[in-house]
């Protein structure tokens, strides 16, 4: 125990920090709907579902802002150069990119099931209340329409009106921006992650490289999601003028005494890309650094055929530099223009060249060991 805590102890800081911060967006978020009193009228609509929708969401966002950056390979490398001479250990750390790229997708895979979850259960009762089936101050606020000058009236967002005279939950969900998207990006994710697992990357890598770039669905349709103001407060304004506490068993005089006037709601402003902006100009950076090295040329100064099929690949490349136990990503157009392979490279610092040893593991290696059998020395080579 002794020497996991010794050898481990940065990497399990990092991760208690991240836990930590997890939990408190959570439990703050859930006693901030729990409590705020310009949502006394949506707690009575949706009831608990209310904050366990919106606590895994502030979670959502902060998870969504780190999911980017472990996978910046760029960035990494520039922070593992930084810090060459003062830490060790933080070097170290950096090497763990993947795996905290993956427990970051753990978490919101977990909270993108109670968000849903949790939005399924408001829907429900959206609609019980706009069809009457609770009390008559659900009725009464599911009865709110929206006022064509002013587009703050409603709560509920199951609508009746001349056109939709009966709007069903499963209509709203596929019509609704924030309905379709959450559909989109819900499916997405399961995709992304499903394909992720180790039977499929290792048996099927194709499959989870292409899945895995619905990343850029994904992200889009988070930007967007929240713009729909499905989840509604009472104005800071309206709360001056109607008291919830002293209208709500009034209903049959909202809009009558000037004790209670129409009461007016709001949606709140979309957050998510508050997070996620920031990450998502980081990564552009990263793919325009990545399509600028990848224009580059790249040169065989040797084709080694070694015994068990291992091919051994003598490279050369312009101003490229290399550290021992560093690895290389490699490309091969002539086999697909997105996929890249990691490999271990086995030559000295010292050498005008690097080399890889890649053996045949699978179809990719097998189609590139094809390749290079029948290519002349001194051709293009990957990229």
């Amino acid at each position: 125990m002794g020497n996991w805590f010794v050898n481990n102890w940065f990497s399990a800081t990092i991760i208690c920090v991240w836990m930590g911060i997890n939990i408190f967006l959570f439990v703050w978020f859930y006693f901030l709907y729990v409590t705020d009193e310009h949502f006394f009228y949506t707690r009575h609509l949706l009831g608990s579902a209310l904050p366990w929708a919106r606590a895994p969401a502030a979670v959502l966002n902060f998870n969504c802002m780190l999911i980017l950056l472990p996978v910046c390979r760029n960035l990494l490398s520039l922070l593992r150069g930084s810090f060459v001479r003062c830490s060790r250990t933080m070097r170290k750390q950096l090497d763990k990119n993947l795996t905290f790229h993956k427990l970051v997708a753990y978490m919101i895979a977990l909270m993108t099931a109670v968000h849903t979850v949790a939005h399924l259960l408001n829907v429900e009762w959206f609609n019980n209340s706009r069809q009457g089936v609770y009390d008559n101050l659900s009725t009464a606020l599911s009865n709110l329409e929206d006022d064509p000058d002013d587009k703050t009236t409603f709560l509920n967002p199951l609508q009746i009106t001349n056109i939709k005279p009966q709007q069903i939950p499963t209509h709203f969900v596929f019509t609704s921006i924030a309905g379709l998207t959450g559909v989109i990006i819900t499916l997405a994710l399961i995709l992304i992650i499903t394909s992720s697992m180790e039977v499929i990357r290792r048996s099927y890598f194709e499959v989870f490289w292409y899945t895995h770039h619905l990343f850029v669905i994904f992200f889009a349709g988070l930007v967007i999601h929240g713009i729909g103001y499905v989840v509604r407060r009472q104005t800071k304004k309206s709360f001056e003028e109607h008291n919830p506490f002293f209208c709500q068993n009034r209903t049959e005089d909202w809009g009558k005494i000037p004790e209670c006037p129409i009461p007016q709601f709001e949606g709140g402003p979309a957050q998510t890309w508050w997070y996620v902006i920031g990450p998502m100009i980081i990564y552009l950076c990263e793919r325009l650094v990545r399509f600028i090295r990848y224009m580059q040329n790249v040169q065989y100064r040797k084709i080694v055929m070694r015994p068990s099929k291992v091919l051994e690949l003598q490279l050369v490349k312009k101003s490229f530099k290399m550290d021992v136990g560093q690895y290389v990503f490699l490309n091969c157009p002539a086999i697909s223009q997105l996929e890249w392979h990691p490999f271990t490279m086995t030559s000295a610092p010292e050498e005008d060249f690097f080399s890889v040893h890649i053996r045949s593991a699978g179809d990719w290696t097998d189609k590139l060991i094809d390749i290079m059998q029948k290519l002349p020395e001194g051709a293009q080579g990957p990229k």
